[in-house]
């Protein structure tokens, strides 16, 4: 009996926070936005993003007004994103998993054609039975994404597979998925906020991995 986890790329298995807050603000800066602070987005943060932008302006911001936010923010951030790392331990629980017969995959929103090569540089690309980053527009959740992953997927058993990731919007998408969840405290959301999706929380990626074998016996 084996357990599949589906993996959260940004701000789970990719330690990119500090990016994310730096482009955040530079963004900011360009929209007249004031600064925010890591505590505050994490208070704040949500998916799909424009209701984020919504808690900040308090109102949604309009379709060209996005399309202005989007791009500044992911200009800014590809830029600093280059210099951050795996999170802790993220590479070792990744090899020893895949050394033991389990698998795992990869479900993100970052784009997909720039997902893949920020896979392979931080040499883990292998360690996947398959990696899907987003095709289409970025204003939206991962419910779809998700189905359209694990439908992809052979062999694997819906009722042993957990999806880790750092915002409630993985613990939406599994449920829509008709899997589980684990969230991890190491990215975008407070704890307080990730409790309220009512699924395990814990504080680093080796107790997701426990958590999600527990989810799955």
């Amino acid at each position: 009996m084996r357990t599949h986890l589906v993996w959260d790329w940004n701000g789970t298995l990719f330690h990119d926070i500090q990016a994310v807050i730096e482009a955040t603000n530079a963004s900011f800066t360009e929209l007249g936005l004031p600064p925010i602070t890591l505590e505050r987005y994490r208070e704040l943060y949500c998916v799909p993003v424009p209701k984020f932008y919504e808690r900040l302006m308090g109102r949604l911001p309009t379709p060209e007004e996005w399309e202005v936010m989007d791009e500044a923010f992911h200009r800014h951030y590809w830029v600093r994103a280059e210099a951050a790392a795996l999170a802790e331990g993220a590479a070792e629980l990744l090899s020893q998993r895949r050394d033991a017969g389990q698998t795992q995959s990869l479900c993100s929103l970052a784009p997909h054609e720039q997902l893949l090569p920020m896979v392979r540089a931080h040499g883990i690309a292998d360690h996947f039975v398959r990696i899907d980053g987003r095709i289409g527009p970025s204003n939206g959740g991962k419910a779809t994404h998700m189905v359209r992953h694990l439908g992809a997927l052979k062999g694997i058993d819906p009722a042993r597979t957990v999806v880790i990731g750092d915002a409630v919007d993985d613990a939406t998408a599994a449920l829509h998925a008709g899997v589980r969840a684990v969230l991890y405290t190491g990215g975008s959301h407070s704890r307080s906020s990730l409790e309220a999706a009512g699924v395990p929380v814990v504080d680093s990626l080796a107790e997701a991995v426990a958590a999600a074998e527990e989810l799955a016996a």
